[in-house]
């Protein structure tokens, strides 16, 4: 929450995550104060939009010396709720499901994962890195001891709804689904859909056309 007591915009709330790893990197490397210029360079994006989204904090810099890294580091941290841990579950040990359970910069960002859980028997019990692969009917208990707030869904498509009911009735309150399939949640739960299809899709309007569907598009325009 912006500190004049207004919601911070959501596309400035996206893109401030962004400027925490550069400015995590600036710090890493000795850096006291940076320009606005030179972190909206960093972080690709326009030096105005930057300014504008650090305005919502209260941040406005000085002038002639930029921002002190350290602090701005800490405003940024604070407004997204990153000055205590937040731990984390995933529910869905398919190969996308380990592949986040192992990805070990989680926990250095202040999201431990705490817990696994799956239904299937060869994957209940298995352990990965430090943790066992629990089922998931223990998943009331599990989520209160550890007072986790946030899921990762990465089960099968036609799993993920009934998950997310299941992973909010246990007290989940912030889920990130990674199921090939839009979920519903109700009111006070935080969402983020991340299909990765989709953004391949998007990512494809931008390559470069083949000279074959350029002559295509060339004899369709004439």
């Amino acid at each position: 929450m912006a500190e004049d007591g207004l919601q911070v915009p959501a596309a400035s709330v996206a893109r401030l995550p962004l400027y925490l790893r550069c400015l995590e990197e600036l710090c890493a490397n000795g850096v006291a104060t940076v320009s606005s210029s030179r972190l909206a360079e960093l972080a690709g994006v326009n030096a105005a939009k930057l300014r504008k989204d650090l305005s919502h904090l209260g941040s406005y810099g000085t002038r002639g010396v930029g921002y002190e890294v350290i602090n701005l580091t800490h405003e940024i941290q604070r407004e997204l709720g990153l000055d205590e841990q937040s731990p984390v579950i995933v529910v869905g040990l398919g190969n996308l499901g380990q592949a986040l359970a192992k990805h070990g910069g989680f926990g250095d960002r202040g999201f431990p994962i705490v817990a696994l859980f799956d239904v299937q028997p060869d994957i209940v019990g298995m352990q990965i890195g430090d943790l066992v692969v629990a089922h998931f009917d223990d998943l009331a208990g599990i989520v209160a001891h550890y007072k986790a707030r946030t899921a990762i869904i990465s089960t099968p498509a036609d799993a993920a709804q009934q998950v997310t009911d299941d992973v909010i009735a246990a007290g989940i309150t912030s889920v990130l689904n990674f199921a090939p399939t839009v979920v519903q949640v109700g009111e006070g739960v935080a969402l983020r859909q991340v299909d990765l299809a989709l953004e391949l899709q998007i990512l494809s309007y931008y390559q470069p056309r083949s000279d074959s569907e350029r002559d295509t598009k060339l004899r369709l325009s004439v």
